[in-house]
């Protein structure tokens, strides 16, 4: 929804008053006790009507209109014929009285001052079927000076009891129809572009498909990126933060699961796992819906059976492992996991009935058995028995291959709990991760905060890390960075005033120019605080970065696109618009909110309920949108989920 001014008469949910002179707002003449009295003589016969006043409360915003006249002024002006018209089909009533000393009277009699209501004199015009004030000496405007503008309407809205005042803007006074309505605009977004990738708290989330496609996931969006020719696909259909995915035996098929969430009408989003055609991007199956709990950690397809079945293991304090007949969306057994954190299951390579969990201190071995699964644990005899398994794999022979948090590789022969090989101190660090290569090679974290390895074309390996960096290189040369992006809490947004640049940054301290064409960064740099905000100099040759610390001047250079009247969608508290952008060509309007949406407008919109086409992707509130200088994309930016989005 958007509540803007002023609204339809017969909702009347804003508060509209001429403006004072002086930059004071007119004293309200009147109540509604006065507008029940009998009306008093007038001189001039045209009728006279007298709209009344309404209060309404809708999505707890509680909103009021105004209509009054100034106080006796000199000089001529035309009121705005088309608001008047508007009143046009309303029926007389009586003539409230215009003197203060009855108004007062009204009030003292009472103790409390009404709500006023509003008296406009209409005169039925010979050129047209509408009415036009009477050019009385009470209704003459001052002529305009600095000081005097007293046509500039405003409304005066209750949020929560908060008052706010959005003045009108006055090219809008003359022209604008209470019973207007808005058009959804003639253009639709597209998501062209996602920049970032989701390492710094997930795993065992980058894959190469045969199709070439690199697939990773951020926010609620699936990427599946083209490193060679430079394209980019999206699965779209979660509504909240993917946290685990798989790739099923056939390499089309995937799996991926999302955490609980909360919809824009505050209704609970059930955690659950989606299962979807990589070509056609289509959804096969929904699973788990009502039955797991917070959100999904691990997924696995099963391999010797053509990958038939998916185990899952949820969030909840029991961390429960359970196993589906995916295409028969059915559940064929649940088991408690552990108590403590869980990092990774996985089936056994040539045994369907076989998986593997690892997690804080423990590692286990299930065997699916008539519906249940039978725990056997990892007896680590006398290895030093480590805080954390951090990682799990399989030979070609059917060993399971583990790392953890000590830097060692234990094997483990296949059918039993022993080890029958270690490798200590394989790692000076936690090994968060093993891959197995084509060629039998063990890759485990190679150097820094690598969190997930997987194989790519030929002898290319890709590397997923803790500073959301997606690596593509061999273990003989350089690796390159394919995918960037933020690792906090994401907010500043500047588009370049001339070039298809724009300029990020946010409280991991890092500032980023991207090129919009090429998709890649110009350049990247950190800084000593947390950032909140960023402009351009109209030049394009300084952009200022405003921090959270305050240590330097905050400024924001913004493109003027006039006086925002007012965005509120259902559900909302005041608070809920973070951004607002008008494309160059002052077509359309887009605003980015607190549950996740990208709203897209016609512009302007000041019309009540003015309808909009609204986009899903961001799984936290988004912060920042804006429109390139040609109006060629729009970039948005959301906030905990450290997500950049490019629509076309």
């Amino acid at each position: 929804m958007m509540a803007a001014l002023p609204l339809r008469p017969m909702v009347n949910n804003g508060t509209v008053l001429p403006k004072k002179s002086g930059g004071t707002l007119p004293a309200l003449s009147g109540s509604r006790k006065d507008a029940a009295a009998p009306a008093t003589k007038s001189k001039l016969k045209e009728p006279v009507f007298n709209t009344g006043m309404r209060r309404v409360t809708h999505c707890k915003v509680t909103v009021q209109i105004y209509l009054t006249r100034p106080s006796k002024r000199t000089g001529t002006a035309e009121a705005p014929k088309s608001c008047v018209a508007a009143l046009s089909g309303r029926s007389s009533a009586p003539h409230t009285p215009d003197s203060k000393s009855e108004s007062d009277k009204s009030v003292r009699s009472t103790g409390v001052r009404k709500t006023p209501t509003f008296t406009i004199p209409l005169r039925k015009s010979v050129s047209q079927s509408s009415y036009s004030p009477l050019d009385t000496p009470s209704y003459r405007s001052p002529v305009k000076s600095p000081s005097q503008y007293f046509q500039i309407w405003y409304v005066k809205m209750y949020l929560k009891g908060r008052p706010i005042t959005m003045y009108m803007p006055k090219d809008l006074v003359d022209t604008y129809c209470l019973e207007a309505k808005s058009d959804l605009p003639n253009k639709k977004l597209k998501l062209d572009w996602v920049y970032g990738y989701r390492g710094r708290d997930c795993r065992s989330n980058l894959y190469l498909l045969p199709t070439g496609e690199t697939v990773y996931f951020i926010a609620s969006v699936v990427v599946l990126y083209n490193v060679d020719d430079q394209l980019q696909r999206h699965y779209t259909r979660h509504t909240d933060d993917i946290k685990c995915l798989a790739v099923h035996p056939d390499k089309i098929t995937i799996a991926t699961g999302q955490v609980a969430g909360t919809s824009s009408d505050g209704k609970q989003l059930a955690p659950h796992v989606r299962v979807w055609d990589s070509v056609s991007l289509n959804t096969l199956h929904v699973l788990g819906t009502g039955f797991f709990d917070r959100a999904l950690v691990c997924l696995a397809f099963s391999k010797s059976n053509g990958g038939n079945m998916l185990c899952v293991v949820d969030d909840s304090n029991d961390h429960v492992l359970s196993v589906w007949d995916w295409q028969r969306e059915e559940r064929l057994a649940d088991v408690k996991c552990s108590n403590e954190a869980v990092f990774a299951a996985d089936f056994h390579p040539t045994d369907t009935n076989i998986i593997v969990t690892c997690g804080k201190s423990h590692l286990y071995f299930w065997t699916l058995e008539r519906g249940t699964l039978v725990k056997k644990q990892g007896l680590f005899e006398k290895q030093e028995k480590p805080k954390f398994v951090l990682s799990v794999t399989f030979s070609e022979n059917g060993d399971t291959i583990t790392g953890d948090s000590s830097g060692n590789i234990l094997v483990w022969g296949k059918g039993t709990n022993r080890i029958s090989h270690a490798v200590q101190g394989a790692h000076d660090g936690s090994i968060f991760a093993l891959c197995m290569l084509r060629s039998g090679t063990l890759v485990p974290e190679l150097f820094g905060p690598v969190r997930t390895v997987a194989e790519g074309k030929g002898e290319s390996v890709l590397i997923g890390t803790t500073r959301n960096y997606v690596l593509q290189g061999s273990l003989y040369g350089e690796f390159t960075p394919i995918t960037q992006g933020h690792t906090d809490e994401l907010w500043g947004l500047a588009v370049h005033p001339w070039k298809p640049h724009f300029l990020t940054c946010g409280h991991d301290k890092h500032v980023s120019l991207w090129d919009s064409s090429s998709h890649q960064p110009v350049w990247t740099k950190t800084m000593e605080d947390a950032a909140q905000s960023a402009g351009f100099h109209p030049s394009g040759a300084v952009v200022a970065i405003g921090t959270q610390t305050g240590s330097g001047e905050r400024w924001q250079e913004v493109q003027q696109i006039g006086e925002v009247l007012g965005l509120w969608p259902d559900g909302s508290d005041g608070t809920d618009i973070n951004a607002v952008s008008r494309s160059n060509e002052k077509q359309l309007l887009v605003t980015g909110d607190d549950f996740g949406k990208v709203c897209l407008f016609s512009y302007p919109c000041s019309q009540f309920r003015a309808p909009s086409h609204v986009y899903g992707g961001h799984s936290s509130h988004v912060t920042n949108v804006n429109f390139l200088f040609d109006d060629s994309c729009l970039v948005s930016t959301g906030g905990k989920d450290m997500s950049v989005m490019q629509w076309r």
